[in-house]
């Protein structure tokens, strides 16, 4: 039997900068995670590394692991820089999303550690990060996470089979980490980039690329935008959310749906308002969407109704049947006036 991935199945346990919030229960994995609050940490409630440093300053991070099974437990941790995705949430794990432009240091570049950690059956083990910071002073926040995810053997992870189709589960804990060397306040800015059609979920969507070009994260951050035809006032598509964050130095794309509705080509003006906890903007732009482009976002359109082939038929079933009355009461009738004719 032919086995393929359709899908595999994540479930994050996630300590995040703001709470602590369980995607899988703790019997659910294999180990434990605990971090080690250094002195430098800005807030001490907080369970992920918060932390104050200096430029050039080199400092060892602890994260405890902890292993309560029979066997032992291989982990892969990874660093990652936070991002913001489509749903306005940060990310503190691995995403597919590319570095922004304004990032100014990868937290990847600045934290080392192993490729992989073995934990000893019933036993623990410390996990050491090594963490330089730049030679130049910046103020801000640089953000990330490091993900702790067991490696992949034949043993680890249940894995569920049915009909050639393979499902995967795999849980990993994600811990925050910020870095920060002055408590400067850092002025809140928000970008508009590119305005244009895609699809989201095999429907279509304008996508609006916002940017936050600064080291601060936008919380409380809300969109309202409408989309109206160049030069007119009726608005065609219009989104509003609210409750989002955008991450420190990232961007992403905003999505305006359709709801069912075909792209129309032609040239579009959108009109979007944003605002954080302490800031509001408000940008006009126009977009093109082109013919090619609209027929084929729209033949991949799955919520978009093909042609009615059926009702197509029945209508040509109906002329055909009144064509058909007509022809046969006409010939009837210029038969009647023809006898009358002949007699």
């Amino acid at each position: 039997m032919r086995k393929n991935t359709l899908w595999t199945l994540i479930g994050i346990l996630f300590i995040s900068l703001v709470w602590f919030t369980p995607f899988a229960s703790a019997s659910e994995f294999n180990f434990g995670v605990y971090t080690v609050i250094p002195d430098n940490q800005i807030d001490k409630q907080k369970s992920y590394f918060n932390l104050m440093m200096k430029p050039s300053q080199e400092q060892t991070l602890t994260i405890e692991l902890k292993n309560d099974t029979e066997e032992d437990v291989v982990i892969e941790p990874k660093i990652h820089s936070a991002t913001t995705n489509l749903n306005g949430v940060v990310e503190y794990g691995p995403t597919s999303a590319e570095r922004d432009s304004t990032l100014p240091y990868e937290l990847g570049d600045l934290i080392t550690t192993d490729k992989e950690i073995t934990v000893p059956a019933k036993g623990s083990k410390d996990l050491s990060l090594h963490v330089t910071m730049p030679e130049e002073e910046f103020d801000g926040i640089l953000a990330g996470g490091i993900t702790l995810e067991e490696k992949e053997t034949s043993s680890t992870n249940t894995q569920e089979t049915t009909k050639g189709l393979s499902i995967e589960n795999k849980y990993a804990y994600v811990v925050g980490i910020t870095l920060q060397e002055t408590v400067e306040v850092v002025t809140q800015d928000l970008l508009l980039h590119d305005v244009k059609a895609g699809q989201l979920n095999a429907r279509n969507v304008i996508n609006a690329t916002l940017q936050n070009p600064t080291a601060t994260y936008l919380n409380r951050f809300e969109v309202e935008a409408e989309v109206t035809k160049k030069g007119q006032t009726e608005v065609l598509y219009e989104s509003k959310k609210q409750d989002m964050q955008m991450a420190p130095n990232s961007n992403f794309a905003y999505p305006i749906e359709l709801n069912g509705e075909k792209f129309q080509t032609g040239t579009y003006t959108l009109h979007l308002k944003a605002k954080s906890s302490k800031e509001s903007w408000e940008f006009e732009k126009d977009f093109t969407i082109k013919g090619e482009e609209a027929q084929q976002f729209n033949a991949a359109d799955v919520s978009i109704e093909g042609p009615n082939y059926l009702a197509y038929l029945v209508g040509l079933l109906i002329l055909l049947v009144a064509g058909l009355l007509f022809y046969i009461f006409y010939s009837k009738k210029k038969q009647k006036k023809q006898q009358e004719i002949n007699n």
